[in-house]
C-alpha cells in the first residue's frame, strides 16, 4: 500500500491538527508555521448567503472591532467537521498564506482527528484537505500526535499514557508498540472550562460575563487546586438583576471551584482508562508517569492535582499547546511510522 514511500525519504509535506478552539500547521522541515484560532467570520450579504470577511487572527480581532456586522463561526465542534464549507475555505486560506504556499506542489498532508471518529467525520476530513489542495491526505488519531510530540517510546512494546486536554475533548491514550491500545475520551475541554467559569459567575455573584472574559479568568488565575496559593483579579460584566455594568474581585478559588467538575471527569477517564488497560502496561505506566499535553495543560497545578488523585507520577510536555504540532512534524519525516498509525477509511 505505502510501497511508494520506501523509495522516498518523507511520508508527506504538511500536518494539520483541526483542534476545536485552534488549528496548527507544520511543514515539513519548516516547523510550525500556523497556529490560530479555528474561527472565521463572515458578513450575510443576503438571506442564507455569506461572505467570508476574515480567518483566524484576522477573524478574531473583525468580531472585535465590528461586532454588530461581522458573525463569527467556529467550523468545528469537539474535534470534527461540523460545517464543510467554511473548514474547507479555512484550510484553503492557511495553505495559501506566504511563507506556506509554493513550499510543496500538489502536497500529502497528514490530518490528525479526535480517536473514534465515525467514517462520515473521517471522509469530510479527506474530503476538506483534497478540496483545499492536497493530492493525497492522511489521518491520525491526535493522541497519537501528541505522545509522540511528547518524546513517549510509542514504537515500544512497553506502555506510554498521554492526556491530550484540548478545546473540545480530553483523550486519555495508552500507547504501545505504535499502536493505541485503549483510550478514554470526554467531552471536557478548554470550551467547557470557560462554560463552567461563565455559569458559575452569573449564579454566585449574579454577573454576566462572555466566554472571551471567562477564558481570561482561566488562563491568568485558574487552578486545578482551588484551595492552594489564591490569587485573585477584577472582572466586570453585566449585573444578571439590574442590567447595569458591574466590577468585583474574583478569587482563584472561586475559578478553581468553578472548573471542579470538568476536573473530576478528567481524573475519573484517567481512572476508568487504569482499569482498561492490560496490567503489564498499567506497570510500565506507574514506573514511567502519565504526561499531559494540549491547552489544558497549562491550568495551574493541573499536574499536581491528577498525580495527587491517581497517585503515579505526572509531568506536563514541553510546550504543551504546540506537543501535537511537534508530534505531528515528526510523522512527516518518518514514513514507516505513518503507515503503522494512519488510520483507515
Amino acid at each position: 500500500m505505502f510501497n511508494f514511500f520506501r523509495d522516498e525519504a518523507v511520508a508527506a509535506d504538511y500536518y494539520i491538527d483541526l483542534g476545536t478552539a485552534n488549528i496548527l500547521i507544520a511543514a515539513r522541515g519548516k516547523g510550525v508555521l500556523v497556529n490560530e484560532p479555528t474561527l472565521i467570520a463572515y458578513s450575510e450579504v443576503s438571506p442564507g448567503k455569506r461572505k467570508v470577511v476574515a480567518v483566524g487572527l484576522d477573524a478574531r480581532e473583525k468580531v472585535a472591532k465590528t461586532p454588530g456586522n461581522i458573525t463569527a463561526l467556529r467550523p468545528l465542534k469537539d474535534g470534527v467537521i461540523a460545517d464543510y464549507d467554511t473548514t474547507e475555505t479555512m484550510l484553503r486560506y492557511f495553505l495559501s498564506k506566504p511563507g506556506i504556499k509554493g513550499l510543496f506542489s500538489k502536497p500529502r498532508i497528514v490530518i490528525s482527528l479526535p480517536y473514534g471518529v465515525t467514517e462520515v467525520e473521517k471522509r469530510a476530513a479527506i474530503d476538506a484537505g483534497k478540496a483545499a489542495g492536497a493530492k493525497e491526505v492522511f489521518l491520525v488519531d491526535e493522541p497519537m500526535a501528541a505522545a509522540i510530540g511528547a518524546g513517549l517510546p510509542v514504537k515500544e512494546a512497553r506502555g506510554s499514557m498521554i492526556i491530550d486536554i484540548g478545546g473540545g475533548t480530553t483523550e486519555v491514550a495508552v500507547i504501545a508498540l505504535s499502536d493505541i491500545v485503549y483510550c478514554q475520551a470526554v467531552r471536557v475541554g478548554g470550551n467547557r472550562f470557560d462554560e463552567s467559569i461563565v455559569n458559575y459567575m452569573k449564579k454566585k455573584f449574579s454577573l454576566i460575563v462572555p466566554e472571551t472574559v471567562a477564558e481570561t479568568l482561566k488562563v491568568q488565575i485558574g487552578t486545578a487546586c482551588p484551595k492552594k496559593d489564591i490569587r485573585s483579579m477584577q472582572v466586570t460584566g453585566r449585573d444578571f438583576h439590574s442590567g447595569l455594568t458591574k466590577t468585583l474581585e474574583v478569587s482563584s478559588e472561586d475559578i478553581g471551584n468553578a472548573m471542579d467538575d470538568c476536573m473530576r471527569e478528567i481524573i475519573n477517564a484517567v481512572h476508568l482508562a487504569l482499569e482498561q488497560t492490560p496490567p503489564e502496561l498499567v506497570s510500565d505506566i506507574i514506573e514511567t508517569g502519565i504526561v499531559l499535553a494540549g491547552g489544558g495543560g497549562l491550568i495551574r497545578d493541573i499536574d499536581i492535582r491528577i498525580q495527587n488523585e491517581v497517585r503515579l507520577p505526572v509531568r506536563i510536555a514541553e510546550n504543551p499547546l504546540t506537543t501535537i504540532a511537534v508530534g505531528g512534524e515528526m510523522i512527516l519525516d518518518d514514513p514507516e511510522l505513518l503507515e503503522k498509525i494512519q488510520l483507515g477509511v
